[in-house]
């Protein structure tokens, strides 16, 4: 007989030989077989990365938060080969060294122009694309049609000029990402859970005098410590400044009766987290607690419904629509009554909103890992409680993986 299901587990960082944690042989394989799946279930031939967290999910290199904005990195994927990895400079060495589940010889030197500022007539873009071609060709693929995710218009104009058709390739991908491995959800656990302890320290330390920088700083420095490799963002907003919700923090110094809500987003070997807590500040007013109460009550509605088969229109209907809550439509209020995919990236599948899941629904899948976060204005005008939870969906319904406490508004430092 079956016992009650054991939580998600969230293993350390270290590697030990008394219990089976991570397994990233295991983990690598699985995210280039989604990928090739994906790929074979599309109308392309091949597949053309520009997104870092697409070509860490093809290829599992990963040179820092440096390349995410530089346009620097590209992967091809052929159908039915192996993927091929341009990197900056000397990293493409590194990776010969120590990546040895990618070929020697693909793991390539590649330089497009760093968003332009080498100007396109210098020839990078165009030997680049001959090179993709020529892989194309041996790979039996010339003339197939190649999925891009994102890229830089002159590399599209080059691409169409030596006659490569580019279709939509982030669907593919986003397609092959949105099921996760044990692997994976044991990793977003652990991320998770670095979190939980921050949100213990971050209690503690929030009193009134510190600044919402201060507070971030203190975010910064313990995940870092923790093993993070990326603090991609904290939003640390009190006081007046929760409503409306400006989604970044500021130097205003804390002050006592501030309601205060935080969203740590941050990543353990690449998988993310996106963690809302809302706490007062000392002390707390009936109208900062009922804001609290409905929001938890939304969220709440939410996560009952989820498990294998549920649509995301269903989700989204137990939400308050956007004027009942101070807004004029629904793109105003996108965001506020929301849900998204966690993985590699702090959006993936599924996206669960009023303004998008109404009309365009998606059927919850085991494997899936996503989201779900409210937000509710308060009575006085200006404060308002921003709770979120990051769930996993399992066979026979769903597990929480943000385990800090958010039943009731978490009052720090209580006067």
């Amino acid at each position: 007989m079956a016992g009650p299901a054991r939580p998600v587990p969230a293993p350390g960082p270290m590697a030990v030989d008394f219990e089976e944690r991570v397994d990233f042989h295991r983990l690598r394989e699985y995210r280039l077989s989604r990928a090739r799946q994906a790929l074979e279930g599309s109308e392309l031939g091949a597949l053309l990365c520009f997104d870092v967290n697409n070509i860490r999910y093809l290829t599992s290199t990963m040179i820092g938060e440096w390349a995410r904005d530089k346009v620097a990195r590209y992967a091809l994927l052929p159908r039915a080969g192996e993927p091929v990895v341009w990197d900056f400079g000397s990293a493409a060495q590194h990776h010969r060294l120590y990546a040895p589940w990618l070929r020697p010889e693909n793991s390539r030197a590649g330089m497009l122009g760093l968003r332009g500022s080498i100007a396109p007539d210098a020839g990078l873009l165009a030997s680049a694309v001959a090179e993709i071609k020529g892989l194309l060709a041996d790979a039996g693929l010339d003339g197939a049609p190649v999925g891009v995710d994102i890229a830089e218009p002159p590399m599209l104009f080059e691409l169409a000029r030596q006659g490569v058709e580019v279709r939509d390739g982030q669907q593919v991908m986003l397609d092959a990402r949105q099921i996760k491995s044990p692997d994976e959800i044991a990793l977003l656990s652990t991320a998770a859970a670095m979190v939980d302890g921050v949100y213990h320290e971050l209690a503690a330390a929030l009193r009134p005098g510190v600044r919402e920088n201060e507070l971030v700083a203190l975010v910064n420095r313990r995940l870092y410590e923790l093993g993070s490799d990326d603090v991609e963002a904290v939003n640390a907003v009190s006081g007046e400044r929760c409503n409306p919700h400006p989604h970044n923090f500021s130097d205003r110094l804390i002050r006592p009766g501030d309601q205060a809500f935080f969203d740590i987003i941050q990543s353990f070997n690449g998988y993310r987290t996106c963690y809302y807590r809302t706490f007062g500040v000392g002390r707390a007013t009936p109208a900062q607690r009922d804001a609290y109460t409905r929001a938890r009550e939304w969220i709440d509605a939410a996560i009952e419904l989820v498990k294998p088969g549920v649509t995301t229109d269903r989700i989204a209907r137990v939400w308050p629509a956007a004027h009942e809550f101070g807004f004029p439509d629904e793109m105003a209020a996108f965001g506020l009554q929301f849900g998204h995919g966690l993985g590699l990236a702090l959006h993936e599948r599924p996206v669960i909103s009023r303004l998008n899941s109404l009309e365009h629904p998606v059927e919850l899948r085991e494997g899936m890992v996503f989201a779900l976060e409210t937000y509710c204005p308060a009575a006085d005008g200006f404060s308002a409680a921003r709770i979120e939870e990051e769930i996993v969906v399992t066979a026979g319904g769903h597990q929480v993986i943000t385990l800090f406490p958010a039943e009731e508004l978490f009052v720090a430092n209580e006067y």
